[in-house]
């Protein structure tokens, strides 16, 4: 979060944004692929208030929304997608 911050104050004044993503557990192919136990599997993402893990096209409106030209004043700040656990 510091380093977003950091750059957002560095960068605003030649007009560059700067901004984070950090989602929570999200489901993709590497999780089956990555060598972890099916009792793993079966548990990622239960740990968040939602019970689940997020899905890959969930995190799309925040990138969607952080290339907006409305969101042209928003800079150093980091954006969560963790299912209700909170900010990063």
């Amino acid at each position: 979060m510091n380093y977003v911050k950091s750059l957002a104050k560095q960068l605003g004044p030649k007009g560059i944004r700067v901004n984070g993503v950090a989602p929570g557990p999200i489901w993709t192919p590497l999780q089956v692929s990555g060598g972890a136990s099916m009792e793993k599997l079966e548990k990622f993402g239960s740990q968040t208030p939602l019970g689940r893990p997020g899905q890959p096209a969930e995190l799309g409106w925040i990138y969607v929304q952080l290339a907006a030209a409305d969101a042209s004043f928003a800079t150093g700040q980091v954006y969560g997608a963790a299912g209700g656990s909170g900010q990063p």
